[in-house]
């Protein structure tokens, strides 16, 4: 019997492909989140429940007390690891730490908005701080979220039902033109457009990390012809 212990992952790494190969992401071209875009769990599945097909969420079903997922998408953990410290962060921390961290490249004395303090837009704040961001701004519309955000080292705090004016408008002249970087932590296409309109207009970089496949996104070309730069974040970007 096999009795290993592994971490399932749904950003799975076959180390073969050109994709994993490369040093410039955490991407795979075998893995269920390639394989599946936009889509919660595949349409077969090994799993049943009185008689009925259940599906597998991203290819792990990690809630369920057993589970069967493919060789890639399993990392071993050391058998010198005591599994009583063990500690498994969810994808939410690598995601928003990640995107600030490895996809944003925020940069020291720089300054930031995160808008959606969830536990991605938290992680996110950490990871700017981490990355010695000089202010952070929590942007949320729910203002019990600010207390927990300044725990986390948020330094000002937004809820955009306060004012009449974009929340881009505020940002830009709570900020001079504009911040550094932007992290859109909430997965609503209409929130992404306002961070990256809160973006300074020469070299402010805007980062889409929440995840939504229900609408387009879309942006005015001179939001980036002037300088800003928009990226994408999965999984916090984190190849290691």
């Amino acid at each position: 019997m096999i009795t290993e212990t592994g971490v399932p992952l749904f950003l799975a790494q076959c180390r073969e492909c050109l994709i994993c190969k490369s040093p410039k992401t955490n991407q795979c071209e075998k893995a269920w989140s390639t394989n599946h875009p936009g889509v919660m769990a595949p349409p077969e599945s090994r799993f049943t429940c009185k008689g009925k097909k259940v599906l597998q969420f991203s290819g792990t079903s990690t809630f369920s007390e057993y589970t069967v997922v493919r060789q890639i998408a399993v990392a071993k953990i050391d058998p010198a690891a005591p599994l009583d410290k063990v500690c498994l962060l969810g994808c939410g921390i690598c995601t928003g730490y990640g995107a600030a961290v490895n996809t944003a490249k925020v940069e020291p004395g720089s300054t930031c908005a995160v808008f959606g303090l969830g536990a991605v837009g938290l992680a996110a704040v950490m990871g700017c701080k981490a990355a010695g961001a000089k202010r952070i701004i929590a942007v949320d519309i729910n203002p019990e979220k600010f207390e927990k955000a300044k725990v986390f080292s948020a330094n000002d705090f937004v809820n955009p039902k306060d004012h009449s004016k974009p929340i881009s408008q505020v940002l830009s002249e709570m900020t001079n033109g504009g911040v550094d970087f932007s992290l859109e932590c909430v997965g609503n296409v209409a929130v992404m457009r306002s961070a990256l309109e809160s973006c300074i207009q020469a070299w402010g970089v805007g980062v889409i990390v929440g995840w939504t496949d229900l609408e387009d996104v879309s942006a005015r070309p001179v939001q980036l012809i002037g300088g800003r730069t928009w990226k994408g974040a999965l999984f916090g970007g984190d190849n290691d």
